[in-house]
């Protein structure tokens, strides 16, 4: 049985690592049809500290396929992955293509396979922040009304799934990030020196990240957040900010004459290891970053996310979330408020990460669920899907018209 992954952004490469060493477990075992995974990097982040760091941490293996696409507009790079992408379908044929998450990768992907007539899996599905403006919700839309077999990560996505007449289509599996953080968390603990490097002490700093079109593309919004992120480094606590690419690229443009208080403390984009480790111990994470809003709550770090939305609202409902939008007042307010609420920081929110994203065992599940789907005999994408071995769902997909 023939797989093939499509990944090119950060957070995909943090979500493939526990499918690939699923694979590997099930390959090992005596007596099973083994599995062949190829992996296809779009280059959507191309920069080393954004790609090559995650596949060395990750110990993921090197890419068979690298499209090397780079950026540019939406509709350039989209169109770019999906030449290269239709090319290496063309050539694999693979029983199953599997995407991951909301980037124009996920999007090129699945609109290739599907033209195609491939057999599509989207990892993460049902994910709705409810907000057509950004980029990534029209991403989710359109892969899952057109994939042939929705893993959803939790309850909340499942219900939307079903709400827009997807649910033959969906198995309920478990957050596969959560598998990561799990699984990675020691390492980190054991490995990283970003504390040392830095001069940090556990709970006595912040961690900042901002890279949405919406907070970097208009210069009075950015402006204006990076004002209060100024004071509050000022008169609270020291923000680490790892400055993403597209951030860097942005105030280089809108902003070159910025500089923010000595206490804001612009670094490198982090490897993963690092990037855990310095959440694990910081006493608030102020972010618009939707998988850093669930890895804060998966590690105890109270958030701060500058969006008016969320796609991730059990991090609402666990109350490990605060939403501020881009408005100063409110951000410097929610600060204050994990400050009294969590002093240093460290609290503990593995109840509720439990209950919303599983146990930790998603990879498991998604390969469950791929395996019950491609294993029919007809090797249509409109058969039924049986069972998948978890005994979490008991659907049948209709598969992509």
């Amino acid at each position: 049985m023939k797989l093939l992954s499509i990944i090119g952004a950060r957070p995909q490469f943090v979500k493939i690592a526990p499918l690939v060493r699923a694979i590997d477990r099930h390959n090992a075992r005596p007596g099973v049809t083994k599995l062949e995974h190829r992996i296809l990097h779009t280059g959507q982040h191309y920069d080393a500290s954004m790609s090559r760091v995650f596949f060395d941490e990750l110990d993921l293996p090197v890419a068979d396929f690298h499209l090397g696409v780079g950026s540019g507009t939406h509709a350039q790079q989209t169109g770019a992955m999906m030449i290269g992408i239709e090319r290496v379908l063309e050539q694999e044929r693979p029983d199953t293509t599997i995407v991951y998450g909301d980037t124009n990768s996920t999007l090129a992907g699945v609109l290739a396979a599907s033209k195609l007539k491939l057999r599509t899996a989207h990892v993460e599905a049902g994910l709705r922040s409810f907000d057509r403006g950004m980029p990534e919700e029209v991403n989710r839309l359109v892969a899952d009304h057109i994939s042939d077999l929705l893993l959803a990560p939790t309850p909340t996505a499942m219900e939307n799934l079903r709400r827009e007449g997807c649910a033959e289509r969906a198995v309920s599996t478990g957050d596969i990030m959560y598998d990561s953080v799990l699984h990675y968390r020691a390492q980190a603990a054991s490995t990283s020196s970003v504390l040392s490097r830095l001069a940090l002490e556990a709970g006595g700093y912040g961690v900042v990240t901002l890279h949405r079109a919406q907070n970097t593309d208009d210069p009075a919004r950015l402006k204006s957040i990076l004002r209060a992120l100024d004071d509050i480094a000022r008169d609270d606590l020291p923000l680490i900010f790892p400055l993403h690419p597209r951030t860097a690229s942005r105030l280089s443009t809108l902003l070159p004459n910025w500089g923010g208080n000595a206490r804001l403390r612009v670094v490198e984009p982090l490897g993963y290891l690092d990037s855990l480790m310095l959440l694990s111990n910081a006493r608030v994470c102020l972010t618009d970053s939707g998988g850093l809003q669930k890895e804060a709550l998966f590690v105890g770090c109270p958030c701060v996310t500058l969006r008016s939305e969320t796609e991730w609202v059990e991090t609402l409902d666990a109350q490990a979330n605060v939403l501020t939008d881009g408005d100063p007042a409110r951000l410097r307010a929610a600060v204050a408020f994990w400050k009294e609420r969590y002093p240093r920081g460290g609290a503990d929110f593995t109840p509720a990460a439990v209950a919303s994203f599983g146990p930790g065992n998603a990879a498991q599940a998604i390969l469950d669920a791929i395996q019950n789907i491609s294993v029919q005999e007809s090797g249509s994408p409109s058969d039924a899907a049986r069972t998948s071995s978890t005994g979490r769902a008991e659907l049948e997909t209709t598969g992509a018209q």
